[in-house]
């Protein structure tokens, strides 16, 4: 059988710059260090900003450029405990078993790294780099084709940083000069080495092993690589931030609240931006993973933290602390209402000084009121519990209403047990339910009843003692008292 006739394509186009394949670029990230300055007895990146460690923000950032598989920590100082606290993410590790100094931490990453045409540098403690930057970082590496590019920021005092001395306007690096090393002329350079950078990996690991020890901590420092670069004849370029707050890192502990504060008002800005409305941000608490809904208020003093979720249209009102909750839409949270691991659908009204601890669920239209606790409660749609109750373990059915001062009596000294009421159900003021115990659909509980056993549905339960009335008790009492007084 004669071949098949193929088409040839004499004049195939050259691909475009956008076409062209990109390098296989990892990122990795220095988290071994110990933060002395902190005089704490935790990790430095394990301090919390924003609602969760200042290394989870890099990652989560890094994370927006290239896959968690393309991501190396570097770990040292507590190894096990950083592992820990971010192996969620699922990003690779390093061990620097011996810190000395960041030009070792890549020289521990070497086996890492070492299929990588590209691998870009942060810092662990500098969590407000953007996305952006660092794929700008990237790009303008590859544009150059540059062995080292670092990223520089201009500062309004560059004092104890390491000033970057450029060859006249070229993006080409001439030298970094340390604080301590620069002249007078130097020190007035705004242009400060911020400590990310690019490094394309072959030639990183090619002249690596020329970096030296003698300076007086001893170590290993990546910056000193532009210069081992330079006498190789390689090209060494920087590129300069357009904001310089984002590459500030947290060696005190008065920069990481600094930090913080940027965080949380960047947090906020982007809620009001997405139609929510908050009174004072600047007195507001807003980890950096919560969502609010369209047109829901936050009033002044309130707390939102964790992965709290808010839907739209709902009020939440001052000095209300929310953790790791779902609130549905429509929602009102009056003042002082302090809510963990719990859900609250739609509409449903909480507080003022209401407890939710973990495990509670609030059905659509529900009420919780003035100084009512719940723990791993069910309240159904519609149900209402007003005032000065203790709800623990237990499911509660729609329609419901819980008298004030009520109790579950759910713990029996060793054990818990969980209290059932159906729909329907009315318990009085001041009763008392020990469980386990079951109130069948559409029961009545006489108020100040105490009940132990199971409450068939539509029946009326009174748990208590027949009032008895003594007359002139009262004033027979008064006058032995006087009699007692006058001896």
């Amino acid at each position: 059988m004669a071949n098949a006739p193929q088409t040839a394509t004499k004049n195939r186009s050259k691909p475009s710059a956008s076409t062209l394949p990109r390098p296989r670029i990892a990122i990795a990230i220095m988290a071994a260090g110990k933060g002395t300055r902190l005089k704490s007895k935790h990790p430095k990146v394990l301090h919390e900003i924003g609602g969760k460690p200042i290394l989870a923000h890099v990652i989560a950032t890094a994370q927006k450029v290239v896959p968690a598989q393309d991501i190396f920590v570097v770990i040292g100082h507590e190894a096990e405990r950083v592992r820990e606290a971010v192996a969620g993410t699922g990003v690779n590790f390093v061990l620097q078993a011996e810190q000395r100094g960041t030009g070792h931490a890549l020289m521990a990453a070497r086996d890492a790294l070492s299929n990588y045409e590209q691998v870009i540098v942060l810092s662990g403690d500098a969590p407000l780099i953007t996305g952006d930057t660092i794929r700008k970082l990237s790009d303008f590496h590859a544009s150059q084709k540059a062995t080292m590019t670092l990223l520089s920021a201009e500062l309004d005092n560059p004092y104890g940083y390491g000033r970057v001395i450029r060859k006249g306007k070229a993006a080409d690096v001439q030298a970094i000069v340390e604080e301590k090393s620069a002249s007078a002329q130097q020190k007035k350079i705004r242009e400060i080495n911020s400590g990310f950078y690019a490094f394309n990996v072959p030639a990183l690991y090619e002249h690596i092993g020329q970096l030296s020890t003698a300076n007086p901590h001893g170590e290993y420092y990546l910056t000193d690589m532009a210069d081992v670069f330079h006498r190789a004849r390689k090209k060494v370029v920087a590129i300069k931030t357009d904001d310089a707050g984002e590459v500030l890192g947290s060696n005190t502990r008065a920069e990481m609240m600094m930090l913080d504060a940027r965080l949380r008002l960047a947090k906020c800005r982007e809620l009001l931006d997405g139609g929510v409305t908050i009174f004072y941000p600047h007195t507001c608490v807003i980890d950096s993973d919560v969502e609010v809904g369209a047109d829901t208020v936050i009033e002044p003093f309130v707390q939102l933290l964790g992965q709290t979720k808010i839907g739209a249209d709902c009020r939440i009102r001052s000095y209300s602390i929310i953790e790791n909750s779902i609130i549905g839409d429509g929602v009102t949270l009056k003042p002082g209402t302090l809510m963990a691991e719990s859900r609250v659908d739609a509409g449903a009204v909480i507080g003022p000084y209401t407890h939710m601890r973990p495990g509670s669920e609030v059905g659509e239209g529900a009420h919780l009121g003035n100084f009512v606790e719940t723990k791993k409660v069910k309240l159904g749609k519609g149900s209402k519990a007003n005032h000065l109750s203790y709800l623990g373990d237990a499911e509660i059915g729609e329609g419901v209403n819980i008298g004030a001062g009520t109790i579950t009596c759910n713990y029996d000294g060793v054990n818990k047990h969980q209290t059932v009421i159906e729909d329907g159900v009315f318990v009085g003021s001041d009763s008392t339910l020990v469980a386990p115990v079951k109130i069948g659909r559409g029961a009545y509980v006489a108020a100040a009843s105490c009940i132990t056993d199971d409450v068939p549905a539509d029946a009326l339960a009174l748990g208590r003692a027949r009032q008895s009335v003594k007359e002139g008790w009262a004033r027979a009492k008064r006058e032995a008292q006087k009699k007692e007084k006058r001896r």
